[in-house]
């Protein structure tokens, strides 16, 4: 049994060390976090209002998840703060991560105008706002199409402690203390380590994901609510500067994977070259421009091949083979 468990009426979207502490714990206890998706049901409502249209067999589902707008800043809802009792400036927080519990269901986007990888090249290519819904209820996997299946690895986006500077501050850049990272393998059976710099360290988990590719390439994961639960230590003097984890997984389990590459003197361009082949690919195999986007956003990994052959650095793109379960 846990030791507490904070409701996501306990909502904040903005860094700031000022908050209100939502809860006050000791090194050594376990939390569960209930979190909200990271539109703060801002995509079911616009289900509700005919907006976007959902699966059929997710619809009433979806519906019941909406909720008003908050009248809040824009930022991801976060829940928390938790404020660490003996936690100071210099200490690390140890946080592992026990269980990722993922909703009935979960939505990947992109759009022409978004912050994803390509959006601005697939703009010129018809590229159109595109919302793909997720059913979750398997627990271990979920169908993109017929024939298209991705395993579930979910985690948290955001997990962060308070900086010290004065806020508030956006939600979205991640920092020296943690925040909007995305990194999928901070999975159940992880460990994460963040430099503590206010007393109290404050605490905030939010924008869990169900699964995602090393890149989150058109924008989002497979965006999600869900249960995360925590067992908090304090490593005293630690002197982090920047997070550290320990991690059962690198990444993907595919038996085979087929990679694209780019070249290029700057990493962002290289990595685009790389993504814009493998959405090549994925087309030819009748996908949509959008739909082959928010595959890769779910399920393809952005890897550095190497950083040492100037002018040309190399980033290479991973299509997971075994998703395609009636290859």
């Amino acid at each position: 049994m846990a030791d507490h468990h904070l409701s996501a009426e306990h909502i904040h979207t903005v860094w700031d060390r000022t908050l209100t502490p939502a809860l006050r714990v000791r090194p050594g206890d376990t939390l569960i976090f209930d979190t909200l998706d990271a539109s703060d049901g801002g995509v079911a409502r616009r289900v509700v209002t005919g907006e976007l249209t959902a699966p059929a067999a997710l619809d009433a589902l979806i519906r019941a998840d909406a909720r008003p707008a908050r009248d809040a800043p824009r930022g991801h809802p976060l829940t928390g703060p938790v404020l660490v009792e003996g936690a100071q400036p210099g200490d690390a927080l140890k946080i592992d991560i026990l269980e990722v519990r993922p909703a009935a269901w979960g939505w990947t986007a992109c759009r022409p105008d978004g912050i994803g990888l390509l959006d601005a090249v697939l703009a010129g290519e018809g590229l159109q706002p595109y919302t793909h819904f997720w059913d979750l209820r398997a627990g271990t996997h979920t169908d993109f199409l017929p024939g298209i299946r991705l395993p579930l690895a979910p985690f948290p986006g955001v997990i962060g402690v308070a900086p010290a500077a004065d806020g508030p501050h956006p939600t979205a850049p991640p920092r020296q203390v943690g925040g909007n990272m995305d990194i999928r393998q901070l999975v159940a059976g992880s460990t994460l380590f963040l430099p503590i710099e206010v007393p109290g360290a404050l605490l905030s988990v939010g924008d869990l994901h169900a699964a995602q590719g090393d890149g989150e390439l058109s924008g989002t994961g497979i965006e999600m609510a869900g249960q995360i639960t925590l067992r908090i230590e304090l490593e005293k003097g630690a002197g982090l500067t920047t997070p550290e984890f320990l991690t059962p997984t690198h990444g993907g389990t595919s038996s085979r994977w087929h990679a694209t590459t780019g070249h290029d003197p700057d990493l962002m361009t290289a990595a685009r070259l790389a993504l814009r082949a493998l959405l090549r690919r994925l087309t030819a195999r009748g996908l949509s421009l959008e739909q082959a986007y928010v595959l890769s956003s779910a399920c393809v990994d952005l890897k550095i091949s190497q950083v040492v052959d100037a002018p040309n650095y190399t980033v290479s793109a991973f299509l997971p083979l075994d998703i395609f379960v009636d290859s």
